[in-house]
């Protein structure tokens, strides 16, 4: 498969030392970091794995999940025979990700927790462990490429448009680019699990994890429950009209249908119902029915705390593409930056659901330029 070859995602001043340089991948016990871990000794870095312990909280069924990944990290290492550590960041997580994570919800927003946990745990407090053990640069499992133009690293999005994780990466800057290895950056899902059932790797057939960053597969608003407790509250149609009753207005994200409960009410079509404003100091939430109606559509938002991959964004106002969530399409959009620091993005389309607390991400073709908080729409 020429698009794992080494010469394809090994940076050229990097492969001039790969004999002498000690690359720490970071494992999680998983197909993807289980392959990157063999891509990375097989081009014949000095290698080692690190076991990243970042919840310590059962899940539902009161089975804690790091256990078995654990186990499985364990068993990848010894047939690779690669040495692995493990290291406990959950004080870390706790602290940098999950505290602010809902702080969020308190105030009504809606966060994305993948983004800062990338930021401050996997390309910050991992980093500096692996470094603690003799690393010179770190390896993930991420399907993001890098390069180098014109002596700036640049983040490209993965090969696999279904997999692509740039969106969650955005955060990085220079020093982190310069210090990473992503080695399925330019390859598919499929060609990674059939790496690793050809390498007799138990996590050829695994499924991929999904959920909150590090916390896995939870019923979220009980799993949220635990944390901030339920205050149920009105549910209003856009006259005012009581329709039902939520169980608590931070649990719910503009654009959500699932969980409203609201039947069928006299006199309304049969059209779905969805979140088209919440009101956390009232703790209502307003609703209209339709997938598309005008009150969730918008073209322009402000966006704060930017983080650009070269290190400073554009002086003037550019063209771009942005996407607003994970899973949707890229957008053709104009961004002007404002002398506070805020970004104001104005989309050639009505966009559904902006949400605030989530991330918008700009992109310049395959290039990741950067991105922020959304934090209003117009």
């Amino acid at each position: 498969m020429r698009c794992l070859e080494e010469e394809t995602w090994v940076p050229k001043e990097i492969s001039r030392h790969v004999g002498e340089l000690h690359v720490a991948v970071a494992m999680s016990g998983g197909v993807d970091s289980s392959v990157a871990t063999l891509l990375v000794k097989r081009a014949g870095f000095k290698c080692s794995a690190l076991f990243m312990k970042n919840w310590n909280e059962p899940a539902d069924n009161g089975h804690c999940n790091w256990e078995d990944d654990v186990a499985d990290a364990l068993d990848v290492c010894e047939r690779l025979d690669v040495p692995i550590n493990t290291i406990d960041l959950s004080e870390t997580y706790w602290n940098t990700v999950f505290e602010d994570f809902l702080e969020q919800y308190r105030n009504g927003r809606t966060p994305n927790p993948d983004v800062l946990c990338n930021r401050e745990i996997k390309f910050k407090a991992f980093l500096e462990h692996a470094r603690s053990f003799g690393a010179d640069i770190i390896a993930t499992g991420h399907y993001v490429a890098s390069d180098v133009q014109n002596g700036c690293r640049r983040l490209l999005k993965g090969a696999d448009q279904n997999k692509d994780q740039s969106y969650f990466l955005y955060t990085l800057g220079q020093p982190q680019l310069e210090t990473s290895l992503f080695p399925l950056g330019m390859a598919r899902k499929s060609d990674i699990r059939k790496i690793a059932q050809d390498a007799g790797l138990k996590t050829h057939d695994k499924k991929d994890s999904t959920g909150i960053c590090f916390i896995g597969e939870q019923r979220f608003r009980k799993f949220l429950s635990a944390f901030l407790p339920a205050t149920p509250g009105p549910i209003r149609d856009l006259d005012g009209e009581i329709l039902g009753e939520h169980q608590g207005a931070i649990y719910y994200t503009l654009g959500q249908r699932q969980g409203l409960g609201i039947g069928g009410i006299h006199g309304a079509d049969e059209l779905p119902w969805f979140v088209v404003e919440k009101n956390i100091t009232s703790n209502e939430l307003i609703v209209a029915q339709g997938h598309d109606h005008p009150s969730l559509m918008a073209s322009e938002l402000t966006a704060s705390k930017l983080s650009w991959i070269a290190g400073e964004g554009p002086l003037g106002p550019f063209r771009c593409r942005a996407k607003t969530r994970y899973r949707q399409p890229e957008q053709d959009c104009m961004v002007q930056m404002m002398s506070d620091g805020v970004a104001k993005v104005r989309f050639e389309r009505p966009q559904r659901a902006i949400t605030p607390g989530q991330s918008v991400v700009f992109y310049d073709g395959k290039v990741v330029l950067g991105g922020g908080i959304i934090e209003s729409t117009v």
